[in-house]
């Protein structure tokens, strides 16, 4: 009755469900465990289905279920008694997600290999190490990265025979890709069919597999790679992010009449940028203004704008906020810049986070800043990460995603290495998820750093700031000992003297 009143019961219920139908004994027809009652639900439905190969009759087979930890999902699949055809595509039971996600698993053993993936019709899969990238398709799959990595050696492989006959250059380019693919699998071909299968198998287990990165790009947010235990899984990530408008597009979900008067409103703005608008006005430049300045990405080269805005931090000091976003390619820069004197002294600020609600907290961390946790031995020195103004999640999030692209890189026999890197990547997760306690020490020797008081203007039971001077070589790094704001026009003409008066 439970799965009556659940129309998408998860794997576990359906297997269960299953094993209770199979288990029912023969009622007399021949077909033992087939016999449903009106009060009970079909595990999966049948449907009659044109094959699109040789035109007769077959079945499409349904399931609806729910992912663990994803979402609900139908599972379809499709065979043809007549020509042996098969088919399977899984398609989102749910809504388009606000935002787009990326996934990232880092594949360093054969069991790596078992995790599961949910593919969408409009996720992107990228394996960085192979050049690899597989565009979106037309339906969804289900499968795991053994089961993808199979899928692509065999759609490789498929017109290599001919391939190699009337385009040699691409079929040696794509057969280094294949090999690489199956090195991966382990699998090697024999001589002789059926001679030593199982043992050459066995042998190609224990061998060592080249590491690689499974990436899902998916702008709906409706793909999904499997973690191991918990999200804490190092070798996981997930990251969301806002659509372009070109995704907003190709996902249904802007009209392009609209992209069109967006594009319309987008050169006004930049004429007006560039001045061939008025650019005179009387009224005062006030806080809400947003400045924007046309300029080139540094990515693909397009067209894109910067937009600067200056703000207010509460009980702190104004502060100047670029933002670049290029629409073509994806590429995005923030970056802070105080807007106000350069304090005489420097300030540490420790706060200690115990739970979500200290994650949700305003951090600005401007360039010269370094960051410390203690708890799990993190240390950022004084410029890493530029200028961010961010929350605390938000810029864990950012360390983890810096240092996980860089975590796994290097000679697969270091193994001591890695597992004390996987250990601290872990640590890192649990901060970032709020699992543990944990001390955020933000040292700025600019003082142009902040991290928000919740309890403004009244002390912060859970922050301690301290100011200090700065030393003669902290001075000297950022170059303060040598900056003259008295007298030096007179400096700078004396200077300009001496030098025509030792011209020859």
């Amino acid at each position: 009755m439970a799965n009556q009143n659940n129309l998408f019961p998860s794997i576990g219920d359906i297997a269960a469900q299953t094993d209770e139908i199979e288990a029912k004994p023969d009622d007399g027809d021949g077909e033992p465990g087939l016999e449903i009652t009106d009060n009970e639900d079909k595990v999966v439905q049948e449907i009659d289905s044109l094959c699109m190969r040789c035109e007769e009759q077959g079945v499409t087979r349904l399931m609806l279920t729910s992912i663990p930890f994803f979402r609900e999902v139908i599972v379809m699949s499709f065979r043809c008694e007549h020509c042996g055809w098969s088919n399977n595509e899984i398609q989102s039971a749910g809504a388009i997600r606000a935002e787009g996600t990326l996934y990232t698993a880092k594949i360093l053993d054969r069991k790596d290999l078992d995790r599961q993936i949910v593919r969408s019709a409009s996720c992107e899969l990228i394996i960085p190490e192979l050049d690899l990238t597989l565009p979106p398709t037309n339906r969804g799959q289900l499968t795991t990265v053994e089961g993808l990595i199979r899928d692509v050696v065999a759609d490789l492989s498929m017109d290599q025979v001919l391939r190699k006959i009337q385009d040699e250059d691409n079929y040696k380019k794509i057969q280094i890709l294949i090999d690489k693919l199956k090195e991966i699998l382990g699998d090697e071909e024999d001589e002789e069919e059926g001679q030593q299968d199982q043992p050459k198998k066995a042998a190609e287990l224990d061998k060592p597999m080249p590491t690689f990165t499974v990436k899902l790009d998916d702008p709906a947010g409706n793909s999904f790679v499997e973690f191991v235990g918990t999200m804490s899984d190092p070798k996981w990530n997930l990251r969301t992010y806002h659509r372009t408008l070109d995704q907003n597009i190709a996902l249904g979900l802007v009209a392009p009449e609209e992209s069109d008067r967006m594009d319309t409103v987008k050169q006004v703005m930049v004429a007006g940028a560039e001045g061939s608008l008025d650019p005179v006005t009387e009224d005062l430049i006030t806080d809400d203004e947003v400045f924007i300045f046309p300029g080139v990405c540094s990515s693909c080269g397009h067209a894109i704008q910067t937009h600067m805005k200056k703000v207010n931090i509460p009980y702190f000091k104004d502060i100047l906020i670029m933002s670049t976003n290029c629409e073509h390619c994806g590429y995005r820069d923030n970056e802070v810049k105080s807007g106000a004197a350069i304090s005489s002294q420097g300030k540490r600020v420790i706060l200690k986070c115990e739970d979500r609600e200290d994650l949700s907290r305003d951090i600005l961390k401007s360039e010269t800043a370094g960051m410390t946790i203690p708890e799990i031995d993190l240390v950022l020195t004084h410029g890493t990460l530029g200028g961010r103004f961010t929350t605390v999640e938000g810029i864990l999030e950012q360390i983890y995603e810096e240092l996980a692209e860089k975590a796994f890189a290097g000679d697969s026999s270091e193994l001591a290495d890695r597992e004390k890197f996987e250990a601290f990547l872990k640590g890192l997760k649990e901060v970032k998820n709020a699992e543990r306690p944990f001390t955020i020490i933000l040292d700025d020797p600019l003082a142009n750093s902040y991290i928000q008081n919740l309890y403004a203007p009244d002390p912060d039971p859970n922050m301690t700031i301290e100011l200090y001077d700065r030393s003669f070589e902290e001075d000297e790094e950022l170059g303060l000992n040598d900056i003259k704001v008295e007298g030096y026009e007179e400096d700078s003409s004396g200077e300009q003297g001496d030098i025509v008066a030792e011209a020859p």
